[in-house]
């Protein structure tokens, strides 16, 4: 059955049975598990990504994904880095001129709210498509780029320089991500991406009690996002989620590749980076204007 979770049907490139292709092993006697529905599939089982591809990753050694098969219309690395560029450009885009043309005001606050809330919508009809959409997906980074652009302004007229540390911050943590991920040092199996899941869920949960106990004026001082120690901390575990979900969007790309995922994939590969991303840059920014205001 497909998940009707946008953030868990958004990881991973089968998306029909079982958690981000963590899918069952075939039984004997019956059809491998992921088959039905399975963009994938191809008669004569000539296609692995039919199956699980985690459950067989040993059988190639460790560390090696098989070779794609030899067709045309498949997923690349290029793809990949293409849309990628293209998305994370629209962001780029976006918040610059929401920063060059919006000046801090209350107007502009309000703005980045609506844009957020039309990127945070369009994210959502994304995610329950059954296949990629390009202009859900360069809207989404467009009015991203503006909310983006907008806070990062206020932060930068309260805590001056804060946006360049958080950029900086938000490579240095995908790059080391990335460094560990190709060194083979973190290994992303179903028990991983479940234990991760788990945690994530329970973190997402919590803010959403605190930002409840934050209106309602329960929690003074923004609660567990308070600009003090205990709000670093919780930055900090957001930024590691972050890293986390990271790992998941490189191994998906890495086997969407491995197995011959459609070309079209690689916006689903760039919209899941660009969400991990934006995560990471605005923990970072956050971060940043604590460790600026304890200074």
């Amino acid at each position: 059955m497909r998940s009707s979770n946008p953030v868990f049907s958004r990881r991973g490139f089968s998306r029909d049975n079982g958690y981000a292709g963590f899918n069952t092993a075939p039984q004997a006697g019956g059809a491998a598990v992921g088959t039905q529905g399975n963009p994938y599939a191809q008669q004569g089982g000539g296609n692995p990504y039919a199956q699980n591809p985690y459950a067989q990753q040993d059988q190639y050694g460790p560390g090696v994904p098989p070779q794609a098969p030899v067709t045309t219309g498949r997923m690349t690395m290029d793809d990949v880095v293409m849309r990628t560029s293209m998305t994370l450009g629209t962001v780029a885009v976006g918040a610059i001129l929401a920063w060059a043309l919006l000046p801090v005001s209350s107007t502009s606050y309000g703005l980045a709210i609506g844009s957020a809330l039309v990127a945070f919508v369009l994210a959502i009809v994304q995610s329950f498509k059954r296949k990629a959409s390009p202009a859900l997906i360069i809207g989404y980074a467009a009015f991203e780029g503006v909310f983006l652009g907008v806070i990062s302004e206020m932060y930068n007229s309260r805590w001056s320089g804060a946006p360049f540390q958080a950029v900086l911050g938000t490579m240095a943590v995908s790059g080391a991500t990335l460094l560990v991920y190709k060194a083979g040092w973190i290994r992303v199996t179903a028990r991983y991406a479940r234990i991760g899941m788990a945690i994530a869920i329970a973190f997402v949960l919590a803010m959403a009690v605190n930002l409840l106990l934050v209106v309602f004026g329960v929690a003074d001082g923004g609660g567990l996002r308070s600009m003090g120690p205990l709000g670093a901390i919780v930055g900090i575990i957001a930024i590691i989620l972050g890293a986390f979900f990271l790992t998941l969007d490189f191994k998906q790309i890495e086997d969407g590749i491995a197995y011959g995922a459609p070309r079209d994939e690689a916006w689903l590969a760039a919209f899941g980076l660009t969400m991990t991303l934006v995560w990471i840059y605005v923990e970072m920014l956050r971060l940043a204007a604590i460790f600026s205001s304890s200074d």
